[in-house]
């Protein structure tokens, strides 16, 4: 096994190298590449010719790349995955495609970076550090409205409309810049009961609009189709409903709006074949050493034929 150290712990690993069905002599990309676990599997099942490709548009993730002539580190966003990979002569030849839709433990235990309410530092959350707008930012333009649906639709907050009222009324006198401001002025309207749920939901949902995540993820999953070819297969590892919703109707159907489109005979023209009718989840073993893994899920598919 490699000892080389890693900054995450990746969820459903095994399961996740499984899925692959890894040829050793293939070319495979990990699109999140984040502390490296799952890159890592891969790499010790591949052969001496095999390659592996591995995004990330963090550069302090990068870093961490292992040392090894089958391994390419690219820095970019993996909704242009498909452009990368052609740049480097392999789209339409990858034989699997891995996402891992999480935050590492990294990015939460930095307090610079400002994805955690457990810290007290800037309300920074940029995966890129090279991108313009901050969590801060946000919060100090975004419409009351905006703020609102934000809140609800990727924080799944019943207080949503609230919350964007407190927020708005009280950058007006103070920009709220940091951890604690934001804390301070959101915890009167949570309850003690579920506080730790409410304000991981209330980051989670900062998070996905500071870095575009649905727009990327839609935007990769088209893309990763082109970059797979006939027999390749695409896992994803989701955390919450709506990317979750996302990944499924897409593998399920070819199409991000989930539509299935059907030929003269009824049959599903979808250009994926779903090996997952349900989701991989983490048994209690990986959830008692990785309590990450509890919110897992991840899917599968298998691209049929050229597009």
């Amino acid at each position: 096994m490699n000892s080389e150290p890693v900054y995450h712990i990746p969820a459903l690993l095994p399961q996740t190298i499984e899925a692959l069905n890894i040829d050793g002599e293939g070319i495979y990309a990990d699109a999140t590449f984040g502390g490296g676990g799952h890159s890592r599997g891969i790499l010790e099942n591949l052969g001496e010719s095999g390659r592996l490709y591995v995004f990330d548009q963090d550069e302090e993730a990068l870093a961490n790349a292992p040392s090894d002539t089958r391994l390419t580190a690219i820095h970019g966003n993996f909704r242009f995955i498909d452009q990368y990979l052609r740049y480097y002569g392999v789209c339409g030849e990858v034989a699997g495609i891995l996402a891992d839709l999480g935050v590492s433990f990294h990015h939460f235990d930095d307090p610079d970076r400002g994805f955690s309410f457990r810290f007290a530092g800037p309300l920074d959350m940029r995966m890129n550090r090279r991108a313009k707008r901050t969590a801060a930012e946000l919060l100090a333009t975004e419409s009351e409205e905006s703020l609102a649906d934000m809140f609800r639709l990727y924080g799944e907050l019943r207080q949503a409309r609230k919350l964007a009222s407190v927020i708005v009324s009280a950058r007006s006198e103070q920009p709220i810049a940091t951890v604690e401001r934001l804390l301070e002025l959101v915890k009167p309207y949570i309850s003690p009961k579920s506080e730790k749920k409410e304000l991981a939901q209330l980051f989670q949902a900062l998070r996905i609009v500071v870095n575009d995540e649905i727009a990327a993820l839609e935007q990769f999953l088209q893309r990763s189709l082109k970059s797979l070819k006939p027999g390749g297969r695409l896992a994803i590892i989701t955390y919450h409903s709506l990317e979750d919703r996302l990944v499924k109707n897409f593998m399920r159907t070819g199409r991000i709006d989930g539509k299935e489109q059907k030929d003269f005979y009824g049959r599903n023209l979808s250009p994926f074949k779903l090996l997952t009718s349900k989701p991989i989840v983490a048994d209690d073993a990986e959830v008692g050493r990785n309590p990450r893994s509890r919110s897992a899920k991840l899917r599968v598919a298998e691209k049929l034929t050229e597009e």
